[in-house]
């Protein structure tokens, strides 16, 4: 019973934070005010994820953000090892 609300919750989380990248994404596509509390928020939550790989893939080399997906890949690798390991 425990496991299960534990995995629950966990797999809420990483869904909100997947929802989270998407919008983030969703934004840097239109003109937003990035000091709107609810997009301050969604920066908040996504930076610390976004900015170390920026750091490792610039986008001025590219032209373009690769960050997002190795982002999705990245979460996606720490949730199964997490839930490998726990269930």
């Amino acid at each position: 019973m425990v496991y299960l609300l534990l995995y629950r919750i966990l797999d809420f989380l990483f869904q909100g934070l997947y929802l989270c990248l998407i919008v983030r994404v969703l934004l840097s596509w239109i003109p937003h005010d990035r000091y709107h509390p609810l997009i301050s928020f969604l920066y908040d939550v996504t930076d610390p994820i976004l900015k170390p790989l920026q750091n490792i893939i610039p986008s001025w080399k590219l032209g373009i953000d690769l960050s997002p997906i190795l982002a999705f890949f990245a979460i996606g690798i720490v949730r199964d090892l997490i839930f490998t390991l726990l269930f």
